[in-house]
């Protein structure tokens, strides 16, 4: 795992690419080389995390044996001995310098051409190609967006075009320029992320996941697909696999063995993240079942019983006989990160799950250099809850016509959450199999949503934190985007439109955005082999009742844990992995909060209706669950006082750049 950054267009100065570069240490603290080319304007930056041929011959930014390319990378290509066999079988005569999926990647370049080599190449990467034959610059992203990839121009075509792996490199340039913007904040409000293509500042985006952007100085850029996730969808529920249950896991274990088993080659220690839940469990058993030595993992766990996990880990592990390793954190410790998090993110973000996070990746790194996940099990298998729920709640208002739905969702929502609440939690109104905690909380989550005019619409709602009719953020754009699919979501039916969503969506902007922040903080390379592209073509070819079966979510993914781990240490109720965010600010945190969101800071600052926050803070402090929304105004707070106060880089020396 590396740190890449680059420019091209105008005066490249050999200092400035070496400042950008430095700013990503944290990605690779083991090497850094820049490459500037002044003639073509072009400069490359890296830094090396050594996983793969931790000798100098992987060191980047890296030249093609043909000459022609010029490559500074970060990821892993899990099937880089295949790539490499293949070449050489098909001719291709390379003198290797060493053994590096990098080097193998280039000489595919050559061989084989961009495109055709992206799309044989199976893992987890972010690139920057320099083709000195036609002088572009080509950029490009995994998949499912495991690595993240920001680029852009401020000033228009004749500015500099500038590309990093986060944004702190790309700020390190002398013209970048700081501007917000206000669509970008309005959907990371929403949705606690800012989803790509966009990022917080104007005039910078990220690179969507399965695509290559080509672009030359003084030209617009023009981005292509090498892979659809939508197409993969649409393909395999027309052509759904015709197998029994039982053959279905047989099918399934076999694919997870050789994709774990893929994503386990390493140069440096490696181990595993383990919940004791499913899909972690899942990843750990099919780890120790191919190891030949008990695999390390690591589990964080907390006092408050109500989010611990790590007794259910433990379990897991011992049955495996892992070698397991577990930090009891107080409340105090896990909010000691919380002044980290912008830095660590780099834009605004807002899913409280990267405290625990990160927590477990500093408590991995002080053991290993690479850690596997349990990720993206949910959205390949079915396994959030508010799939079922959406989909049967949207069956049962759809036929109801529009204004009847409007008029109810307006009568519902000016009924006080509290006494929604009291008749939820009624033992004298309502009987015990009708009584639903937090129902205030939930009906008006939901009364606004009945307007919704299509599902699409409607699971936009229930994904959001704050709903658009708060009007939230001034001066937004009139017409916002949002997360509806496009048209080529065609033949699927409510639940996988859903789940194509999360995964086109919520995967790339929030959870694996999450981990790689949270991990490469401290240096650690995560691994997700759930989101392997194998593994994702086939679960899409699986019937959706193998993985929504009699109510029981990632129905197939358990029955081929359940063959190395017993049904009783899994089966329980999903508790997610969250910190108590409600208590903390109503508790510890509550003076930290209420400075964030005093008002007249609010109205000054100018991004925020001041009136609505302050309605939310004070519902907070009546005992209303308000966290995860306030949540995604205080972090981004907290990150705009970071950008505010932080300092310029020092200088670079001159000694201190190669050529």
């Amino acid at each position: 795992m590396c740190g890449i950054a680059g420019v091209l267009g105008g005066e490249i100065a050999p200092q400035t690419i070496l400042r950008m570069t430095r700013a990503l240490s944290h990605r690779g603290p083991d090497d850094e080389g820049v490459w500037v080319d002044p003639e073509a304007g072009i400069g490359f930056g890296h830094r090396r995390l050594s996983i793969i041929d931790v000798s100098a011959a992987g060191h980047q930014p890296m030249q093609s044996a043909g000459g022609r390319f010029v490559i500074t990378f970060n990821g892993e290509i899990y099937n880089y001995p295949d790539l490499r066999a293949e070449l050489e079988a098909q001719g291709h005569q390379v003198a290797w310098r060493g053994h590096s999926d990098t080097e193998i990647l280039l000489a595919g370049f050559d061989f084989w051409g961009v495109r055709s080599t992206l799309e044989r190449a199976k893992g987890m990467f972010a690139l920057a190609l320099w083709d000195k034959k036609d002088r572009t610059l080509i950029l490009a992203r995994d998949r499912l967006g495991e690595k993240p990839l920001y680029y852009g121009r401020q000033n228009g075509v004749s500015s500099p075009f500038l590309f990093g792996s986060e944004l702190k490199a790309l700020t390190q340039h002398p013209g970048f320029s700081q501007e917000i913007d206000r669509e970008a904040l309005d959907l990371y409000v929403r949705h606690l992320a800012v989803p790509a293509p966009l990022s917080i500042y104007r005039g910078i985006s990220k690179l969507l996941p399965g695509t290559m952007l080509t672009v030359a100085a003084g030209s617009d850029p023009r981005v292509e697909e090498y892979w659809s996730g939508a197409e993969v969808a649409r393909s395999g529920v027309a052509a759904p696999l015709a197998l029994s249950p039982e053959a279905a896991t047989d099918e399934l274990e076999a694919l997870l063995e050789r994709v774990v088993g893929r994503q386990m080659i390493s140069d440096v220690p490696l181990g595993a993240f383990l919940s004791g839940g499913v899909d972690s469990s899942t990843v750990v058993a099919i780890m120790q079942k191919l190891s030949s030595r008990p695999v390390k993992t690591f589990t964080v766990g907390f006092h408050d019983e109500a989010f611990n996990e790590a007794p259910h880990a433990k379990a897991v592990a011992d049955h495996l006989g892992t070698d397991h390793n577990e930090l009891y954190v107080s409340g105090q410790q896990a909010m000691d990160v919380i002044p980290r998090l912008p830095e660590m993110y780099d834009e605004p973000f807002a899913d409280s799950s990267q405290i625990p996070t990160h927590l477990i990746s500093a408590l991995a790194r002080t053991e290993v250099t690479v850690a596997l996940s349990g990720d993206g099990g949910d959205e390949m298998f079915g396994g959030y809850d508010r799939y079922m729920f959406a989909a049967r709640l949207w069956k049962k208002v759809a036929g109801i016509p529009g204004p009847i739905r409007s008029v109810a969702g307006q009568v519902m929502s000016r009924i006080p959450a509290g006494a929604w609440t009291a008749l939820g939690d009624s033992g004298r109104l309502l009987p015990d199999a009708l009584r639903v905690r937090r129902l205030g909380e939930k009906v008006q989550k939901v009364a606004p949503l009945l307007s919704a005019p299509s599902l699409d619409s409607f699971y936009d709602g229930v994904v959001s934190a704050w709903p658009r009719e708060a009007q939230l953020i001034v001066d937004c754009p009139a017409v916002s985007r949002n997360r509806s699919p496009p048209d080529d979501f065609r033949g699927l039916g409510d639940v996988e439109r859903m789940m194509l969503r999360d995964m086109l969506g919520y995967l790339s902007d929030d959870v694996l955005a999450k981990v790689d922040r949270a991990a490469m903080a401290v240096s650690l390379e995560t691994r997700v082999p759930l989101l392997d592209p194998e593994v994702v073509a086939f679960a899409w070819r699986l019937p959706l009742d193998l993985k929504i079966r009699g109510g029981t979510s990632k129905w197939i993914l358990r029955q081929a844990l359940y063959r190395h781990v017993p049904k009783e240490l899994i089966e329980r109720p999903k508790t997610g992995f969250g910190v108590p965010l409600d208590d903390w600010l109503r508790g510890p945190l509550r003076d930290w909060a209420a400075a964030l969101l005093d008002p007249r800071r609010l109205q000054g600052e100018g991004f925020f209706n001041a009136p609505v926050i302050s309605g939310a803070w004070n519902g907070q402090l009546k005992g209303q669950a308000n966290a995860s929304r306030l949540w995604t105004i205080l972090m981004f707070q907290s990150w705009l006082d970071a950008t505010r106060s932080t300092a310029p880089s020092e200088d670079v020396h001159p000694a201190a750049v190669a050529g």
